[in-house]
């Protein structure tokens, strides 16, 4: 462990430090970053770019009592080894280690557990709020606690975040909001000017002097408010000539810098200062994705986040020439829009993760990245749809989350053919429960109009693409998990190409007269893994693969359900709502039948924690070999039942 970093176990170990010896445990803790990414993979470009600042913010404030709100919360690699987890980072989203993220659960100096971006403004306004109505009832104002909620350039375009800034200036409240900009170089601005221009705008004697004037010229007879509020326009006119913070002012926010977010000494003098001032202030500082890692530095899209590598090199530890689902998806996508002018691609600020970048090469007139505005997105799509162009939006299941009302009111309302692809659908590993996408299926499922549709393969995928781009009857659904395609494996299935598409209409893979095992898109080859073990057990298993959730295949649930004793519903989503329940309701509210013993695997209603996907699905009984277990053990106490009457 390095000779300054060893000697941090919690802030107050920091604060011991001498200021002049700050940048020199920046320059650490970035290096036990690089080492521990480099290992476990992770997040590591906007990590890298925060050292500075978090040392700064941790040096001047106390947390928990003073409150660090982290938006999206890939950043905090800093912050989680100056608040008393500096050894455990070691487990960084490594299965019941650390997350990756933000997590309540893991310390009190974080407040949320996060993973979406633009919502940090909205909760740290109801924090600094909350605490100041208590603060009141009790008689402690100085007890109530700064708040600060860091935020990036690309969360702060997301309509939440400007709504919550917009609230925040109405209410005037005691709020410190860090934009991090990490997307822009330092501009001219971060110079000595500047610096001193921002030092002496945050300074006391400016502020107080500042409002000693104002207070003075409001108290001229009959003109005193005109002459305070033409004063107030000079004043704001020279500071925009150093500052280019017009729109925060304008909402009601003492805006400073930009500032140099790698210059510690000048963020501390910047902070000790602001810390002073009352009501909402913003401050601009600027990062450098991957600072004090060159290759990260080079190619910061690239470096946003990795799988394990060397940090020499640059190179990835493991490389897999595997096709992947999302390459899948953006080829097909560039094929379709290649044979049809009026498909068009749209994404929230994930152009490369959802496989579009060939298209957006291919197609930029017909390409559109809407940053973090999912709610936006899904509205504009359903006006292109009206306006007879075909949309693919392209966005992670868990991110789509945030446009549920969108795609009720403004889609699936006015039936427009709106073809939604899900990546990352299902557990996506060690990332954990802000981005495993395990509800989409129940989401979309309760929809009126909406069709929803699951792959068992990439082959499979391209089929499904097709289908729902030829669709026109309301919107369609299209889910697929991350990695690769599942007829990269080992399984007898990739011998069998999938069938035709059809409205509705499941696809019968293997026949069986003990049980039937109805699967879900990525549930569908462990499924008939689960059904080959199962044959040695001498238990003969059919399996369907379902393709579509909604409509359900009503025929054939009908024809198994007369046929077997026992039925197994596998999803790779929640329980509540999805796919199982929709087989329980048909068949429990269809009259003249004998149910068969029907068991639902998925989901359990929790949020499911990090690690990787195989460890996480066996733990959930969702293996071929714990689904082998489950049928047997269910298998024989049918029998038993049957012996017993």
């Amino acid at each position: 462990m390095s000779p300054l970093l060893n000697q941090i176990n919690g802030p107050d170990d920091l604060k011991k430090l001498p200021k002049e010896e700050l940048p020199e445990l920046a320059e650490e803790i970035r290096q036990y970053i690089l080492e521990v990414v480099s290992a476990n993979g992770g997040h590591l470009g906007a990590a890298l770019g925060a050292v500075d600042l978090t040392v700064a913010l941790h040096y001047q404030f106390t947390t928990p009592k003073d409150t660090i709100v982290w938006d999206v919360g890939h950043q905090v690699h800093a912050h989680k080894i100056l608040t008393g987890r500096r050894e455990a980072f070691k487990t960084f989203r490594l299965h019941g280690g650390l997350s990756g993220f933000s997590n309540k659960d893991e310390s009190p100096h974080d407040p949320f557990t996060t993973g979406h971006g633009g919502a940090s403004l909205s909760t740290s306004l109801g924090i600094s709020v909350g605490r100041r109505i208590l603060a009141s009832a009790a008689a402690d104002e100085e007890g109530a606690g700064k708040v600060i909620a860091v935020i990036g350039d690309a969360s702060l375009v997301s309509g939440m975040a400007f709504e919550a800034l917009n609230h925040a200036g109405h209410l005037k409240e005691n709020l410190i909001v860090i934009l991090n900009d990490n997307e822009m170089s330092i501009s001219r601005t971060v110079g000595a000017l500047s610096k001193s221009f921002n030092k002496f705008l945050s300074s006391p004697l400016y502020n107080h002097l500042r409002q000693d004037i104002v207070s003075g010229l409001k108290k001229i007879p009959r003109v005193g408010h005109r002459v305070a509020a033409e004063a107030k326009k000079i004043d704001e006119g020279i500071k925009h000539l150093f500052v280019p913070g017009l729109l925060f002012e304008e909402m009601g926010f003492r805006y400073f810098g930009p500032l140099d977010g790698h210059h510690i000494p000048g963020l501390l003098q910047i902070l000790e200062n602001v810390a002073r001032i009352k009501g909402p202030i913003l401050l601009h500082v600027v990062t450098q994705k991957g600072k004090g890692y060159k290759i990260a530095e080079g190619d910061p899209a690239r470096w946003h986040a990795s799988t394990p590598f060397c940090v020499e090199t640059g190179q990835v530890k493991k490389t897999s020439t595997a096709r992947t689902y999302t390459q899948v998806f953006g080829e097909t996508a560039v094929a379709l829009a290649s044979e049809d002018s009026g498909v068009v691609a749209i994404t929230a600020a994930m152009c490369e993760g959802t496989g579009l970048v060939r298209f957006s090469e291919k197609f930029p007139d017909r390409f559109f990245d809407v940053g973090i505005a999912e709610e936006h997105g899904v509205a504009f799509a359903a006006g292109l749809a009206k306006a007879g162009a075909k949309p693919l939006v392209a966005i992670y299941s868990t991110f789509l989350q945030r446009a549920h009302d969108q795609i009720i009111h403004d889609v699936a309302l006015q039936n427009l053919p709106v073809v939604f692809c899900l990546d990352r659908a299902g557990l996506v590993g060690e990332d954990g429960p802000t981005h495993h996408g395990v509800f989409d299926l129940a989401y979309l499922r309760k929809v009126p109009g909406m069709t929803v549709l699951a792959p068992r393969d990439g082959r499979e995928l391209e089929r499904m693409m097709r289908y729902a781009a030829s669709h026109a009857d309301g919107p369609i659904a299209v889910r697929y998990p991350r990695g690769a395609v599942a007829e990269e494996g080992e399984s007898v299935l990739v011998k069998v190409a999938p069938a035709p598409i059809e409205q509705g209409k499941a696809e019968i893979l293997r026949e069986g007269d003990d049980a039937a095992i109805l699967a879900v898109g990525s549930m569908v080859y462990p499924a008939y893994e689960a059904a080959e073990l199962l044959e040695k057990e001498g238990i003969s298993a059919a399996v369907v693969n379902a393709r579509f959730v909604k409509p359900l295949d009503k025929e054939t649930l009908l024809r198994l359900a007369k046929k077997v004793p026992l039925m197994l519903t596998l999803e790779e989503g929640t329980l509540l709502g999805g796919f199982g329940g929709a087989v329980l309701e048909f068949l429990e509210n269809t009259s003249g039948i004998s149910l068969p013993k029907i068991k639902t695997i998925g989901i359990p209603d929790r949020f499911i924690e990090h690690g990787k996907r195989e460890i996480l699905l066996d733990s959930l009984g969702m293996s071929p070999e714990k689904i082998k277990e489950e049928v047997v053990a269910l298998s024989r106490h049918a029998v038993a039942a049957r012996a017993a009457t």
